[in-house]
């Protein structure tokens, strides 16, 4: 006996089967189509990176998710753990090559060493959108924008894209003598929604006090209106505070726009949002969905000025977000959109005899022209294998020819759903009745199926 080697996959990463593998091929086509109607174009940059382009500014928690090694060169290198730091680096060389401000979308695999949960993988995929080259309203609020037209062309349900300015945010935590400590406390406020309230506190205490973590948490409480919420942040700030100023103007006009275009309804003030990453500077975004909050942000991001100043003295602004597309996967699987999505074929042509492929053939080439998709199943096996192969791809019908039935001029045709079995005495008959079932399947499921 030969010693096989175990086929295995590591934690936190998985391959992917046609039914999966088909879905993600199809959102991402979505979600191209919407980057490309904002004016977004494409990108691609390295999985690995020197070490030291990537944990230039990625944060203290990043930086101990980094897949990072020595290679053959004895080079300190590691895997990206997003696409925006990559990004960074990519418009600091190529920058005299590009035309400001650039958009760019960018999707492909990331890697992170983190504790593995559902919707979440060490290996995942990445689908990020920015703009470069200038620091204006009109910017942040195309990002929103093409969050809300990027996910309501997923038809995934209702969402709400929750915003917050971490400038607003920082200058209250100057004004409570915090500031030394702002990114720390930052990173505690953004564990809120997965630790909990008193959890949250408890942290927040062991950063200062008990009087100062409940101002934060009242601070960070939204309030039921955008513009309420919004007055309530600017009036903890320091009241001769410019900079506060800047970041209350700037979150009023970006809602004004996504008001005047009519999405209010997607659009909430969250002072609690404020991203763990420390490259953030400005206006930043979450996005949940409705059927599904506990499976977290969908779609994240923000602003981020000064990272391309690592590896730049050219003042080059940004601002982007990205979309979960494994967290996207596994909440449509949650909520049942895979099943009508299912992307196999109608129908199932049995192998009851071998010399009858030919006809097997002729028929499933007949019933692709009229627009029914087709398998004639290869080999000539028992029938309950082939009923248990058509029942695992959801194949609702199957086409049992045989040599009795061909003398008889009769087609019969299993129904797998409840094993019923009809003969069609011509080919036309078993055309209408496919074609009848399958625009009852359409209505039931709102979608189109070949």
């Amino acid at each position: 006996m030969p010693a096989y080697i175990e086929p295995r996959v590591l934690k936190g990463f998985r391959d992917y089967l046609p039914t999966a593998e088909i879905q993600r091929k199809k959102l991402i086509q979505k979600l191209e189509t919407a980057f490309s109607h904002f004016g977004f174009v494409p990108i691609d940059t390295p999985v690995l990176e020197y070490a030291e382009i990537l944990l230039g500014k990625g944060g203290g928690e990043t930086d101990k998710q980094v897949y990072r090694f020595k290679d053959h060169g004895d080079r300190d290198v590691a895997m990206r753990f997003d696409l925006t730091v990559p990004f960074a680096r990519f418009m600091a060389q190529h920058v005299e090559e590009l035309y400001l401000p650039f958009r760019r979308y960018h999707i492909a695999k990331v890697w992170r060493g983190e504790n593995t949960q559902r919707g979440r993988y060490r290996e995942f995929m990445q689908c990020d959108f920015d703009i470069v080259g200038t620091d204006s309203a009109s910017a942040d609020a195309d990002i929103v924008l093409t969050i809300i037209t990027a996910l309501k062309s997923l038809d995934i349900g209702g969402f709400m894209v929750r915003i917050n300015h971490r400038g607003l945010f920082n200058r209250f935590l100057e004004n409570k003598g915090m500031s030394e400590k702002s990114s720390s406390i930052l990173r505690t406020v953004d564990k809120l929604e997965k630790i909990g309230v008193q959890a949250t506190r408890e942290l927040l205490v062991a950063e200062s006090d008990e009087k100062t973590a409940d101002e934060i948490l009242y601070f960070i409480h939204p309030e039921v209106e955008f513009q309420e919420t919004l007055n309530k942040m600017r009036a903890l700030c320091a009241a001769d505070d410019p900079l506060a100023d800047e970041a209350y103007q700037r979150i009023n006009a970006v809602y004004a726009i996504v008001k005047k275009a009519g999405f209010a309804d997607c659009i909430q003030l969250d002072p609690s949002i404020t991203r763990g990453l420390d490259y953030y500077t400005g206006i930043v975004f979450e996005t949940s969905l409705g059927k599904m909050p506990e499976i977290g942000s969908v779609c994240s991001g923000g602003r981020y000025n000064e990272l391309a100043n690592l590896y730049t003295d050219r003042k080059l602004p940004g601002v982007g977000a990205s979309v979960g597309l494994d967290r996207l996967i596994a909440a449509l699987e949650t909520i049942e959109a895979q099943k009508s999505q299912q992307p196999c074929p109608a129908v199932l042509i049995g192998a009851l005899d071998e010399a009858l492929f030919a006809d097997y053939h002729a028929l499933a080439m007949e019933l692709r022209i009229h627009g029914i998709s087709v398998e004639v199943y290869p080999e000539a096996k028992k029938l309950p294998v082939q009923f248990a192969f058509a029942e695992k791809k959801k194949i609702p019908w199957m086409v049992l020819l045989d040599c009795k039935a061909l003398d008889a001029n009769e087609i019969p045709l299993r129904i797998l759903a409840n094993r019923e079995t009809r003969s069609f005495k011509s080919r036309e008959g078993l055309v209408s009745f496919l074609k009848e079932q399958l625009a009852s399947l359409n209505r039931e499921s709102g979608q189109d199926n070949g």
